[in-house]
């Protein structure tokens, strides 16, 4: 066996870990588990439940990558486990039900020319953060994940038009933070 596996292509790198080279598995988790842990910290409350949903991640990464059969990405397949496991993790938790009431949300809104110079994606993120649990889930399902409607509603056990619903009062939240910041204009 090399004594890099840094030089190894993928096949190999995966051949590797589902034998049980810790080296190999120490690298693949050093190349996936930052883009990984900003995954599970979308889908967590606190710093402790992300890294502890990103743990158990890769536990059922290395566990199950003998069944990866490279249709698409490994990085897509490694990411739909954590999102899987964060999304049980809340699940047993706490119910997912919306909290806040919208219909007084209804207004319309325009994008400031300058909207972009006026708030950080740090900002940005912080914002989606703090919505209500399912409006949080379903945004960053649909949004940052790209999973559609009828994927999310089976995902989180909830209907399609519930999924649709969340999601436009999410964007609503978020539009109306954006306006107390002055970044989106009335």
């Amino acid at each position: 066996m090399p004594l890099t596996h840094s030089l190894l292509s993928e096949v190999n790198h995966i051949k590797y870990c589902i034998e049980g080279d810790r080296q190999a598995q120490s690298a693949l988790y050093a190349m996936y588990s930052p883009k990984m842990f900003v995954v599970c910290m979308r889908y967590s409350k606190t710093r402790e439940e992300a890294e502890e949903a990103l743990q158990e991640g890769f536990l059922k990464v290395f566990q199950f990558l003998h069944q990866f059969r490279e249709e698409g990405s490994l990085e897509g397949w490694i990411r739909k486990i954590m999102i899987n496991c964060a999304l049980q993790r809340l699940r047993g938790k706490s119910r997912l039900t919306p909290v806040v009431n919208i219909e007084t949300y209804n207004e319309h809104f325009v994008m400031d020319d300058h909207a972009e110079s006026k708030i950080s994606s740090k900002e940005l993120l912080q914002m989606v953060m703090s919505l209500p649990p399912a409006y949080k889930l379903v945004f960053n399902l649909y949004v940052f994940d790209g999973y559609k409607h009828r994927e999310i509603a089976e995902m989180l056990g909830i209907s399609e038009g519930t999924s649709k619903s969340n999601l436009s009062d999410a964007r609503a939240l978020l539009q109306k933070q954006l306006i107390k910041k002055h970044v989106i204009a009335k």
